[in-house]
């Protein structure tokens, strides 16, 4: 029987991260506002890198907590180390204070997020608040308290568990959309469409838990796998729960037909919040899909890999071809997002195939996850820089020529959408590989045929802002790119060396990713 330490010490990388939100939480109240910034900030990053020790230190173990609620094998440390290793340099851009252009080109330091939310937007209250330097620190541990729900739910082996975990990761990103400093009620729309189709999302999800109950007797991924082994009739009730359960999982990470919040929600965001939703919480969900139906439902893959098929079609078909008409960066990214959780199915249907085949499906998956996620970071710490006398900008056609005028800056995000492309020498590429050789080894060869197609459509509009910035001359109305701070600097680099490294060097994330890509 494990022992209460032992627990403790397989939950420590949650349990560091839950600790420095509640620290965040007292800081809050005791702490200076004038000092509360760099408390947060030194407390965030150092909770962070402490819960990535814990995770180092338990590479290569295979056990459960939590009386078997809980399991760390090897995906659950993959995913947990790319969501921290993602994650401090996201906070990092949490706690930027970011530079505006006034008219008379000067700059002065502001925060992405609003300093007051309790006041009307474009109110007196408002203005003097910002006039006044008012800092909105509640987002430190809102932040941690969603990074640390992310870390427990692709380690969920009990789907009541792994609801909690749903919920706990969820709340703080409502609040978060809405904080934007610009744009507010185009922000606080976006946060309440997020938190009325994310309410409906988990009612699914509590829904299919409850029809898998009623069908195994037990909420245990391996009981329910089980009763679906004895099962050889009669599991009409746990179809009807896998369909439940797709919807509210397919909604967290973006899929068609659950995807229409994301344009929504990131466009009106602050960017970033919109960075640690479109990196972290898709590794987090795509981790939890790949649990449920890598553990419970195998023995339906019959069932549900058709399902997801048809998914993963619409999701890179919508994906790629809206992508190309949008106006607006951000808008653009978060349909560029949703066709890459269509490529990244193609690799969750490869699940459920014995031996080396349906490891591969779980391990490209994983490195897809990672590669995809440091891009996405650094594109959106990128758009985050181009800024005019009002704050940031997203219109696309304010993008013209600013490779001219920041020649770095531009080639750095012609980089990240190189690698959203799927160029060789890029993590894309190596990614696209990965999940396409995955599924097609599991009979998707259709399935990969639909994924080129989309990449070709989708190189278009990356290719398009590239020549935008480049080989277009810079008006009146360009945006100015200001000059990035060490935070943003570091983050953008991080994601930079990532990014081609995993593109030029991948075999050994692909191999530990191999050893990694079985459950307990």
């Amino acid at each position: 029987m494990t022992t209460p330490d032992v627990q403790y010490g397989l939950l420590a990388p949650m349990l560091i991260v839950f600790a420095v939100a509640v620290l965040g939480v007292l800081v809050e109240a005791f702490v200076p506002p004038r000092a509360r910034r760099a408390t947060h900030l030194g407390l965030a990053l150092g909770g962070l890198v402490a819960a990535l020790a814990a995770i180092l230190g338990l590479a290569g173990t295979e056990a459960s907590a939590m009386s078997g609620a809980v399991a760390i094998d090897g995906p659950t440390l993959f995913l947990q180390g790319t969501i921290v290793l993602v994650s401090i340099p996201a906070i990092a851009l949490v706690a930027e204070r970011t530079v505006a252009v006034t008219g008379a080109g000067a700059e002065r330091r502001i925060d992405s997020f609003t300093p007051q939310a309790s006041t009307t937007p474009g109110s007196v209250a408002e203005k003097e608040a910002i006039d006044a330097g008012v800092a909105q620190t509640e987002v430190f541990p809102l932040a941690m308290f969603a990074i640390g729900g992310m870390l427990l739910f692709p380690a969920s082996t009990d789907l009541l568990t792994m609801f909690v975990a749903l919920e706990v990761l969820s709340l703080p990103l409502y609040l978060l959309c809405g904080l934007a400093r610009r744009r507010r009620l185009l922000s606080q729309e976006a946060a309440l469409k997020y938190f009325l189709l994310g309410a409906f999302s988990s009612a699914f999800f509590l829904f299919g838990v409850a029809f898998l109950y009623g069908y195994a007797g037990t909420v245990r991924l391996d009981g329910i796998a089980d009763a679906i082994a004895v099962d050889g009739q009669g599991r009409s009730l746990a179809l009807i729960g896998t369909a439940l359960l797709a919807v509210g999982l397919l909604f967290k990470v973006g899929a068609v037909p659950f995807h229409s919040w994301i344009p929504d929600v990131y466009q009106g965001a602050p960017t970033p919040v919109t960075a640690l939703m479109a990196t972290v919480t898709k590794v987090a969900a795509f981790g939890a899909i790949l649990r449920i139906f890598g553990m419970a439902l195998p023995g339906l893959e019959s069932s549900w890999r058709p399902m997801l098929w048809v998914v993963a079609i619409a999701t890179m078909v919508l994906g790629s071809v809206v992508a190309v008409t949008q106006t607006d960066v951000k808008r653009m990214l978060a349909y560029s997002s949703v066709a890459h959780t269509g490529f990244i199915l193609t690799g969750v249907t490869a699940l459920g195939d014995s031996g080396d085949v349906g490891n591969s499906g779980v391990s490209a998956t994983m490195f897809y996850l990672l590669a995809y996620a440091f891009s996405t970071l650094g594109g959106f710490a990128i758009i985050g820089l181009a800024r005019d006398e009002r704050g940031e900008v997203s219109d696309l056609e304010r993008w013209a020529g600013i490779g001219r005028r920041s020649p770095l800056v531009a080639a750095v995000f012609g980089l990240f959408l190189l690698s959203f492309a799927g160029i060789p020498l890029t993590s894309g590429f190596i990614g696209k590989f990965a999940v396409f050789s995955a599924a097609s080894g599991a009979g998707g060869a259709a399935l990969v045929v639909v994924g080129v197609v989309c990449s070709a459509i989708a190189a278009f509009f990356y290719v398009r802002v590239i020549v935008l910035m480049f080989f277009t001359d810079p008006g009146e109305r360009t945006a100015t790119i200001v000059r990035p701070t060490a935070s943003v600097s570091c983050a953008i680099g991080v994601s930079v060396v990532v990014t081609v490294a995993l593109g030029v060097f991948p075999q050994p994330v692909l191999d530990l990713a191999a050893r990694a890509g079985n459950f307990v």
